[in-house]
Order: structure tokens, then sequence, then C-alpha cells
């Protein structure tokens, strides 16, 4: 496949394009900066809240993919997160690519019934604002009726990691282990995401990824 990543150098997004690279997919690795997250990949460097500048990117690929995410220091970005999404959504229309996978947060997980992980009384504050916008993202995309989207939750915790190959799928649930852990590696959820751009097993809607 020839797929189009924004927020390519990011942590996620860094290992989304290895592992897509590694499959054989073409990919063009788009940031800020341009800086090119791996040997192989096509860098470009853009403001996603630029319509034309994402559909000029994304034209002619098979598949968007975005890892773009809110700032993690409670810093108030200079384009707010969901109007940021609204421009890179608005790009791939004009693109004509139909296909758009989301890195997306699992703070609109549900934690118990009816509640969501980000309401629990124990949320860290440090990253309720993250939390917040990525679940302001996802009403956003269940509003989408025009692409074939997916956004892809990792579990409450994700960071560097080892790519082991053995995880679980869920879908709007918190997924925990028989310790009530909620964990992934970057590595592991590059592959599912990748998994889900290739197979197109959620249109969409959100599925989850934990261990």
């Amino acid at each position: 496949m020839n797929i189009v990543l924004f927020g390519a150098t990011g942590m996620v997004g860094s290992r989304i394009a290895a592992e897509a690279l590694a499959r054989g997919h073409r990919v063009t690795a788009v940031s800020r900066s341009g800086d090119s997250p791996l040997p192989g990949v096509t860098a470009a460097a853009a403001d996603c809240s630029d319509p034309v500048k994402v559909g000029e990117l994304a034209d002619g690929h098979d598949a968007a993919a975005s890892a773009l995410a809110p700032p993690r220091d409670g810093s108030d970005p200079q384009v707010p997160f969901l109007a940021l999404n609204e421009a890179l959504v608005a790009g791939v229309r004009r693109s004509g690519v139909s296909r758009l996978v989301v890195v997306g947060g699992a703070g609109s997980l549900l934690a118990a019934p009816g509640r969501m992980l980000v309401d629990q009384p124990d949320f860290p504050d440090a990253y309720r604002g993250e939390a917040l916008a990525h679940r302001d993202v996802l009403t956003y995309l269940r509003t989408v009726d025009d692409l074939d989207w997916t956004c892809v939750s990792p579990a409450a915790e994700i960071a560097p990691g080892e790519r082991t190959g053995e995880f679980r799928i869920g879908g709007d649930r918190l997924m925990t282990d028989a310790h009530g852990n909620s964990r992934i590696s970057a590595e592991d959820y590059a592959i599912a995401f990748v998994d889900e751009v290739e197979r197109d097993a959620h249109s969409r809607g959100r599925m989850s990824v934990a261990y």
C-alpha cells in the first residue's frame, strides 16, 4: 500500500512508520519539521491545519493515517486539537482518499458501565487535557459519514517497549490484564494499527488495543 502518515515523527507515529515500512508499504511521513523518522520513507513538511496542503500530500495514496497528538504538557496549542483534526479530515476529503486511520486516546474508553476512564475520580490531572482532546476528536469522527475512518485507542499506558505481536483487540471498553493493568507497548500498538490500515476491519468505528 501507499500510505501517507501525518504526525510521523512522534513516539507512536515513528513506530507506525517503521511497522508499515517493514511490511513493504510505501510511506510518506509528514511532520511539521519535515524530518524523516527513519530511512526509506518519503519525508514531507506540512502544517496539518491547512486542508489544501493536506489534500496535496494525501493525493494518490491508498490510505491516510494520523498520529497527531495534543500537547502533553497542558500548554494551549496555536490550533486546537479538534480544529486540527477537522482540517485534516477536510484535506483527506479533498484528496479523494477514502480510508483514514487515526491514533486515538484511552480516556474515552469505558472503565465502568456508562463511565469513561477520564471521568474516574483517580484519573491523573496531568493527562486530563490530552484525554479530553482525544475524546472530542472521536466524537467528531463519529459524525463523519463520507470517509472510511477508524480510531485506534491504546491501553491506558502506552510507552516504548518490546514488539511481541501478542495483544488483544477490543472496542469501547477499557481492557485490563489479570492484575488490573491496562498497557501496551508502542511497538505492539503499531502492529495493530497497521493491521487495521491493511484489513479495514473496524470501518467507521473505534477499536482498542491492550495486553
